[in-house]
C-alpha cells in the first residue's frame, strides 16, 4: 500500500479559501485596480501632451483631441449603459441559480459564489463602469492646442479594451451558468472539488500514534455554528513552542456551541493556553477545505431529492451514485484515521480525527439506499456500485500487500457487504413479484440501459 507523504499546509491556506467564498473580495480588488490604471493611463496621456507641446507639434495635438472629441460620445454611453447592463446580467444569473438550488440542492448556490467565471466578470463589469467615469473627468472643456493640458487618448483606448474584454467575458459567464441549470456539470463539479480536497491533505497514517497523556482541554468561545476548518499552521507552531500535542476535539463539520470542547492538550505546557478565533473557523456551512466527507454529503442530497416523490428522477441518483463512486474508489485504499500534522522536526503537534472508511460508506449509499427501494434503475446501480467496490478490496488485488493491509482490505469490505445485504433485503420486503425482484437486483452501472 502506498501513503502519499505529509505535506505541511500553507500558512495562508485558510485565509485564501474563506476570501473564495465571498463575493466581495475579487470585486473591490478590480476597483482599486481600476483607479490604480486610471492614475497610469492618465500620467501618460499628460506626459505625451506636454512632450507634443515641447516640441510644438500642435497639429498633432489637435488630431488627438479629434479623436477623443468622437470616442467621448462612446465612453458617455459606456458609463451610462454598463450599470444597468451588470444589474439585467446578473439579476437573469441569480433567477437561473435559484431554479438550479430548487431543482438539485440549495448548496450548488456555493459553486455559483466560489465560481472563478463568475468573479471575475463581475469584477470586469464593474472595473469597466469605474474606468469609464474616471476617463470622463479627464476630458478638458478648452480643446485649443496650444491651452489644453491632457487629451485622454490611452485612457480611450483602454477602456475600448475594457469594453471588449467584457463582452467576451460576458459569453462565457452566461454559459457557465448555463450549466449550473444542468445535473452533469454540477456533480462533476462537487467531485472534482472533493477530489482537490483529497489530494491537499493526507488522509491518515495506517498506524496510531501513542499521544502523551491528556492534561487539559480547551473550550470554545465563539459564536455557534460549524466548524469549518482550523488554522493547521498556527496550532502546530503553538504545539512546538509549548511542548506539547494537540488534538482537535470535533470534526471538521461538527456543528460546535459555546464552552464545547475544542482542543485537548496532551503533555504538560508551563504556560495557559489561548486559541485565538483565526485559530479555528466556525461559519454556518461547511467547506470543502479540510471536511474529506463533504462531497459525498452533496452528491448524497442532491440523490434524495431526485429521489422524493415530487420530483422522482432516479436518472439524476444514477448520476450521483456514479460520483459517490469515484470517490469511494479513490478512498478505497488510502489510511483512513486520525491525521496527525507535523513540525519542522517530524514531531507530531496536531492529532484530527476524519471520517473512517465505513463512515465514508454510509455517507455515501445508506440514504439513496433507504429511498431507491421501489426505483429499480437506482437498485441496479447501487448493485453495480458495490459490486466494482468490492471488485477493488479483494485480496488478489492486495497480493504484495503486507498483512496488515491485507487485514484493512477484508475490514473494509465489510460496510460494502452490510449494504449489499439491506439493499436486497429492502427489495424483497417491497417488491412482490419475484420476477421484478430479481430485475431490481441485477447489477447495471447505467441503472436501466
Amino acid at each position: 500500500m502506498s501513503v502519499r507523504s505529509y505535506r505541511r499546509p500553507r500558512p495562508l491556506s485558510p485565509l485564501r479559501e474563506h476570501l473564495r467564498d465571498t463575493l466581495w473580495f475579487a470585486p473591490t480588488v478590480g476597483l482599486v485596480l481600476a483607479v490604480l490604471l486610471w492614475v497610469g493611463a492618465s500620467a501618460l496621456d499628460t506626459a505625451l501632451i506636454t512632450a507634443l507641446k515641447e516640441e510644438q507639434s500642435y497639429d498633432e495635438v489637435r488630431s488627438l483631441v479629434s479623436i477623443t472629441e468622437d470616442a467621448k460620445t462612446i465612453v458617455t454611453t459606456i458609463s451610462s449603459a454598463m450599470m444597468t447592463f451588470i444589474g439585467v446580467v446578473f439579476s437573469i444569473s441569480l433567477v437561473a441559480v435559484q431554479m438550479a438550488s430548487g431543482q438539485l440542492t440549495p448548496r450548488v448556490v456555493r459553486i455559483f459564489v466560489r465560481s472563478r467565471i463568475s468573479k471575475l466578470t463581475l469584477t470586469i463589469f464593474l472595473a469597466t463602469f469605474l474606468f469609464s467615469l474616471l476617463v470622463l473627468t479627464s476630458y478638458d472643456s478648452d480643446i485649443n492646442p496650444r491651452r489644453v493640458s491632457s487629451v485622454p487618448v490611452i485612457q480611450s483606448l483602454l477602456t475600448m479594451v475594457l469594453v471588449a474584454l467584457s463582452l467576451l467575458l460576458f459569453i462565457a459567464y452566461v454559459s457557465s451558468t448555463l450549466r449550473l441549470m444542468q445535473v452533469g456539470p454540477v456533480v462533476d463539479r462537487i467531485t472534482r472539488e472533493a477530489m482537490r480536497a483529497l489530494a491537499r491533505q493526507p488522509t491518515g497514517e495506517g498506524t496510531p500514534v501513542e499521544l502523551p497523556p491528556e492534561s487539559l482541554r480547551i473550550p470554545y468561545r465563539g459564536r455557534a455554528g460549524v466548524l469549518r476548518d482550523v488554522n493547521v499552521t498556527w496550532l502546530v507552531r503553538r504545539a512546538r513552542r509549548q511542548g506539547v500535542v494537540l488534538r482537535l476535539i470535533p470534526r471538521i463539520g461538527d456543528f460546535v456551541v459555546p464552552g464545547t470542547p475544542m482542543l485537548a492538550v496532551h503533555g504538560t505546557s508551563n504556560t495557559r493556553l489561548r486559541v485565538p478565533s483565526f485559530a479555528v473557523h466556525v461559519g454556518t456551512e461547511r467547506t470543502f477545505h479540510q471536511d474529506l466527507g463533504l462531497g459525498l454529503r452533496q452528491l448524497s442530497d442532491i440523490a434524495l431529492r431526485a429521489l422524493s416523490p415530487a420530483v422522482n428522477d432516479p436518472t439524476t441518483a444514477v448520476q450521483c451514485v456514479d460520483r459517490i463512486v469515484q470517490l469511494l474508489s479513490a478512498l478505497a485504499h488510502e489510511p483512513l484515521g486520525a491525521l496527525h500534522h507535523r513540525d519542522a522536526q517530524g514531531q507530531v503537534r496536531l492529532e484530527q480525527d476524519v471520517p473512517n472508511w465505513t463512515d465514508l460508506v454510509d455517507l455515501g449509499l445508506a440514504e439513496i439506499r433507504a429511498a431507491s427501494t421501489d426505483a429499480p434503475q437506482v437498485t441496479r446501480r447501487l448493485m453495480a456500485a458495490i459490486d466494482d467496490l468490492l471488485l477493488l478490496l479483494t485480496q488478489d488485488s492486495a497480493a504484495t500487500w503486507g498483512r496488515d493491509e491485507r487485514v484493512m482490505v477484508e475490514e473494509r469490505r465489510i460496510p460494502l457487504l452490510r449494504h449489499r445485504t439491506l439493499l436486497v433485503q429492502s427489495v424483497v420486503g417491497t417488491v412482490p413479484e419475484a420476477a421484478d425482484r430479481e430485475f431490481a437486483l441485477l447489477a447495471d452501472r447505467q441503472g436501466i440501459g
